[in-house]
């Protein structure tokens, strides 16, 4: 593994397989008292790579996500990676006439979501009261749309994924290609998508040992994965073998229950939630001996 991390360029994706033929049972992703280890993410990411191509999306290709995060939103992203194709993921606070904008801007094919956030990426058609959003409505209805969470949103998660044990078609990932599309207006205006490139990454991830990212690594993740903030620290936690501990809405008591009891080694949160944090009367209660880093952006 760090051989392959000593390379000029290399696919994170890649980094996950090798980490599932060593240690296959180890943790990769823990939400709540769900567990995938390494063997399980990396099925599940070729049965995503599979369903892509099936489904006739080639590298450079994109999809959207906009949900919760969960294990599922985090399988399919990686998943997606592995077979080339483009990740847009979305914030869910936005509205529907943004989303849409979105998803129009990335070019997604398909759309992941769940059953608390189906309704903005699937909005009923408009009346032709008002020709502007039934035009956008009938734009984002066209997309197809599955449900990370099984619900009745939309198609299964569980009928899209590709066949148990099939492997993708292998996909030579490029430096240049285009890895992921993070929407952001900054303070004023429409969205804008930053498009960060696999190369961007690789470079990104190979300086994981500076900050201590290794097997033993357990990242405390409660910001989402629709922003850089979370990638920052989730993509070198697997591609250094770590545990990611997601927690799909930040509370300040169950944060620091789970950084205790999952001992937590990283961790990044925006100022607001270390104010939150050291507020609570009991924080000094809590064991948090077991951090390394601390992370914080977005200021």
């Amino acid at each position: 593994m760090i051989d392959l991390l000593q390379t000029e360029f290399g696919a994170i994706t890649d980094l996950i397989r090798l980490h599932a033929a060593q240690e296959p049972a180890r943790r990769a992703l823990v939400e709540g008292q769900r567990v995938l280890t390494y063997a399980g993410l990396d099925a599940t990411m070729d049965r995503v790579a599979t369903a892509l191509q099936r489904d006739g999306l080639k590298p450079g290709d994109a999809i959207a996500i906009c949900a919760n995060m969960s294990i599922e939103y985090a399988a399919v992203f990686l998943g997606a990676l592995r077979a080339g194709v483009v990740v847009a993921p979305l914030a869910p606070g936005s509205t529907q006439t943004s989303l849409a904008r979105m998803m129009a801007d990335a070019g997604a094919q398909l759309v992941f979501t769940d059953a608390a956030c189906a309704g903005l990426v699937v909005p009923p058609v408009a009346s032709g009261a008002d020709q502007r959003t039934a035009s956008t409505a009938s734009t984002t209805t066209r997309i197809a749309c599955i449900a990370l969470d099984g619900s009745s949103a939309a198609r299964a998660l569980t009928g899209w994924l590709g066949v148990p044990g099939q492997r993708p078609e292998p996909v030579a990932v490029q430096p240049e290609w285009p890895f992921n599309i993070i929407y952001s207006s900054g303070t004023t205006g429409e969205p804008k998508g930053i498009v960060q490139s696999h190369g961007m990454r690789w470079t990104h991830v190979r300086r994981g040992s500076t900050y201590s990212y290794g097997p033993d690594t357990v990242t405390l993740l409660s910001t989402p994965l629709y922003s850089n903030t979370t990638l920052v620290v989730f993509l070198p936690t697997l591609a250094f073998g770590g545990t990611a501990v997601l927690m799909p809405k930040f509370d300040a008591q169950a944060y620091l229950v789970l950084a205790q009891t999952h001992r937590a080694t990283h961790t990044m949160l925006v100022p607001v939630q270390y104010q939150r944090l050291m507020a609570r009367p009991d924080f000094v209660d809590f064991d948090l001996s077991s951090f390394k880093f601390k992370f914080s952006t977005s200021a």
